[in-house]
């Protein structure tokens, strides 16, 4: 089984141990074959902000033998972080784990060496401390998580949860990492880096302008679609459609598209017994050459490979979205 061993240290934040404790060590899923081996590793009666006391009874000692470690926020006044988890942390990456960090769980990351020669995120608060601290890191102070393969590393808060939900779809596909999202009542997936929460002026209406073009494209995705057919049914010039597009969700409406089409196939790959040249008809991509293309670029894998993965032990019968 594999194990999830997540970080405690003292005066940790409740807010960065409520994801990974709701998400890796909830009861499997209906749609998962395995599940994780959850534990909370760390000191005795480490303070959780100001409130509580923990009462684990896992040391750092069972964190090093974990397959995956989960470090959330550590805070102290300079952001440095203690050295027996750092340590801790360095010994089960050597180990072979794989070690992911929510907020400034960056900081034990970089500490440890880990976040060298690698692109990494943290909040955009912390991200120019981190980035001077640390100069072998690349920060990215605009996204919400990064993936690098054994280290991923992510925003503030709740982009922790964006990231637990991607190690799960990575883990054990979209449709168990869809299920835990509608438990959570959280998106599955969002779209767009942390720019769209640091400031912006643009007024609610703008957002409201969008949706009704949002769920039509996504009942459309089997078909050509271009910017200017967006902008048409926002009833909106390209330029002022692109921005109000990074406003709602981050990034433009051509990538935004894009990730669309790849959900749908990752449904479909899943969920149902249609041919790869139909799934990707259906997605959007036309032939089987370029979704292979865009799938094996997007998740280094084949959507076969992907299939005998992730596929449900009984398929559903695809049905077309009607028009909307």
């Amino acid at each position: 089984m594999h194990t999830v061993a997540l970080a405690l240290s003292d005066g940790v934040p409740l807010y960065e141990l409520a994801a990974p404790c709701a998400i890796f060590g909830a009861p499997r899923p209906d749609t998962a074959t395995t599940w994780y081996d959850f534990r909370v590793c760390g000191p005795a009666g480490a303070r959780v902000d100001r409130w509580f006391r923990a009462a684990t009874e896992h040391t750092y000692e069972d964190l090093v033998g974990a397959n995956t470690v989960v470090v959330p926020a550590c805070h102290d006044g300079d952001l440095r972080p203690p050295a027996d988890l750092v340590a801790a942390v360095r010994t089960a990456y050597d180990n072979g784990a794989r070690v992911m960090s929510i907020c400034t769980g960056a900081f034990v990351l970089a500490e440890a060496g880990l976040l060298d020669g690698r692109r990494a995120a943290t909040h955009w608060r912390h991200a120019p401390t981190l980035a001077a601290r640390y100069p072998a890191a690349t920060v990215d102070p605009a996204v919400l998580y990064l993936d690098e393969g054994r280290v991923l590393t992510s925003a503030g808060k709740a982009a922790g949860t964006d990231l637990c939900l991607h190690v799960v779809r990575r883990d054990h596909g979209a449709a168990v990492a869809n299920q835990i999202a509608r438990q959570l009542v959280t998106p599955p997936h969002r779209d767009g880096g942390q720019a769209q929460y640091v400031a912006t002026t643009e007024p609610t209406s703008s957002y409201d302008q969008l949706a009704p073009v949002l769920d039509w494209a996504l009942d459309h995705l089997d078909h050509p679609i271009t910017v200017e057919d967006l902008a048409a049914r926002a009833h909106l010039g390209t330029r002022t459609l692109n921005r109000h597009f990074h406003a709602r969700v981050g990034t433009n409406p051509l990538q935004w598209l894009h990730t669309q089409r790849l959900r749908r196939a990752q449904h479909l790959l899943e969920r149902t017994d249609l041919s790869v040249d139909l799934v990707a008809q259906r997605a959007g991509f036309g032939t089987a050459a370029a979704l292979r293309r865009h799938f094996r670029r997007t998740f280094d894998t084949g959507p076969d490979a992907y299939r005998r993965t992730f596929a449900a032990d009984k398929p559903a019968t695809w049905r077309q979205p009607s028009p909307g």
